[in-house]
């Protein structure tokens, strides 16, 4: 009895020790496969984003110039290089659209300043071409072309810009042009079809912070975008100063 005694004393001050072990193990155990589930997500991730990346350059770079884009109503110009604003004059004495919105002028620059760089036709400049300079980004670039285009009722717009700067362009605008049909026609600087752009350090890194500024438009769509109550005001005309 007495061995029985010790025997069940011994086994008893043993139990708290193994269920501690057991719940070590346990909670290892968990840690082990949260890790590994974490580690799995940002695998995918990653990949996800990379191939992300890989579609959206290779998309870009495949962009070409339209050689004789169809007439539209009016001509949409985002500021950021001086081919944009080149390639919308161009397009304006053409006959392929009947006014040109420059949007995103900086507010110091004045209209014979800009005329004077485009070079194009002072008359054509006069009468046809409005300026914005409220624009600060491509989301104001957006919300001030939809008052442009509504105002003069248009069906159809051209709209300019670099190759690499179209898709975000399209996607800000397109939230808010819902009555009117946008053409793109990418301005291409250097040509990164073949995978040229793998090449390029500076087209590259223009490429992938692109392709992130895209991204954050994409998510931007989760909230409702509307244009601020300003009217057409913001929108410097041809007729004035």
């Amino acid at each position: 009895m007495a061995m029985d005694a010790r025997d069940s004393t011994g086994t008893a001050g043993q139990m708290p020790v193994v269920v501690a072990r057991s719940h070590d193990r346990r909670a290892v155990s968990r840690l082990r496969a949260t890790l590994r589930l974490s580690a799995l997500s940002v695998l995918i991730l990653a990949t996800l984003f990379a191939g992300g990346f890989g579609w959206f350059a290779n998309k870009v770079s495949h962009l070409t110039t339209p050689a004789n884009p169809a007439r539209a109503d009016a001509i949409i110009v985002l500021t950021g290089g001086q081919s944009r604003l080149d390639a919308a004059m161009d397009l304006l004495a053409s006959g392929k659209g009947e006014r040109l919105l420059i949007s995103g002028v900086h507010p110091s620059a004045s209209r014979r300043q800009l005329q004077a760089a485009t070079g194009g036709d002072k008359n054509l400049f006069s009468c046809c071409v409005d300026i914005d300079r409220a624009a600060l980004d491509t989301i104001g670039n957006a919300e001030e072309s939809a008052k442009w285009v509504e105002s003069h009722a248009y069906g159809t717009v051209i709209l300019v810009t670099n190759n690499y700067h179209m898709p975000r362009s399209l996607l800000e605008m397109g939230r808010l042009l819902h009555g009117a049909k946008l053409e793109p026609y990418p301005v291409v600087n250097s040509n990164l079809d073949n995978g040229g752009w793998l090449t390029k350090p500076r087209a590259l890194r223009v490429l992938f912070t692109e392709y992130n500024k895209y991204l954050l438009a994409l998510a931007r769509g989760i909230v409702p975008v509307k244009p601020t109550p300003n009217g057409i005001a913001l929108a410097e005309t041809a007729a004035g100063g």
